[in-house]
């Protein structure tokens, strides 16, 4: 094997486990060897989506994005063990997707339903002293529409192949097939639908100090080797540039410059993403 066959499968190894966890592999071969029907085909918009590297900065402006909601927030700052367990998380989020996009519906139904048990045992009170739970088809909502806004801008900016107008449309589609069954009602069916869900909450959403708390710990303080740092931080870079403007001074972000965004976003997005398809054919 050549220098650079080894370093491919180096930093493809380390990748993966990152993103999967130690028992990614034994997720990855239950989830694509376990025969039986899918919810979703082979080559359809969401395994397309999904299977991109674009995924990587599209998670990314998902977790920022969905900060902005308060009670969101508040429960994720109440009940998530992102300050001790960032990779936990992401391990158990990326697993997550991978089931329910490309595993056996048995196994999908029984990953939904393990979260919206989940969801269900999530419950506090804000700082005002009203309610909130997880299973509140409202911040389900949010949730959802926020992941499926930032996967979908992430890889019409950096993904491979694009998707036109349709495959788009049946993206929003697919993708709300998941959300009904977790315990959105009435997702959006389309991108036109999916903006004007995304319109409809910018009333309530806003930066309190547990929002800043969680994109600091994600942008400035993540969990990783000295060597792993310049990656990681241009894909937060890449994440950032695709956030829109008005979020940017409320979560302490720097300012939206139209010229650097192009130039020094666009780049780093471009680059990271390139490697990482590189690096996980």
């Amino acid at each position: 094997m050549s220098y650079v066959d080894d370093l491919r499968g180096r930093m493809g190894h380390a990748l993966f486990l990152r993103v999967a966890g130690p028992d990614g592999p034994k997720h990855r071969e239950r989830i694509h060897e376990t025969p039986g029907p899918r919810w979703f085909e082979t080559g359809s918009p969401i395994t397309q989506v999904h299977s991109d590297a674009s995924m990587f900065v599209g998670g990314l402006r998902a977790v920022l994005l969905q900060t902005l909601h308060p009670a969101a927030m508040q429960a994720v700052s109440d009940h998530s063990g992102y300050r001790g367990d960032m990779w936990g998380r992401l391990a158990r989020t990326s697993t997550f997707l991978a089931t329910t996009t490309f595993g056996a519906a048995d196994d999908a139904q029984r990953a939904v339903d393990i979260v919206a048990a989940i969801h269900r045992r999530v419950t506090g009170e804000m700082p005002d002293g009203s309610a909130y739970t997880a299973a509140d088809p409202h911040l389900l909502m949010w949730v959802h529409v926020a992941e499926v806004e930032s996967f979908l801008l992430a890889h019409s900016t950096y993904g491979r192949r694009p998707l036109d107008q349709a495959g788009r449309d049946e993206y929003v589609a697919q993708q709300g097939e998941v959300a009904r069954r977790l315990g959105v009602p009435e997702p959006p069916a389309t991108e036109a639908e999916l903006a004007e869900v995304m319109r409809s909450f910018r009333p309530e959403l806003k930066a309190t100090p547990a929002a800043r708390e969680a994109v600091g710990h994600v942008l400035w303080k993540p969990p990783l080797p000295l060597v792993a740092r310049a990656p990681y931080a241009a894909l937060a870079t890449a994440a950032v540039g695709l956030l829109p403007r008005w979020t940017r001074r409320p979560l302490g972000l720097p300012p939206a410059l139209p010229v650097a965004d192009q130039l020094v976003s666009r780049a780093l997005g471009t680059v990271s993403t390139g490697a990482i398809r590189w690096a996980l054919p």
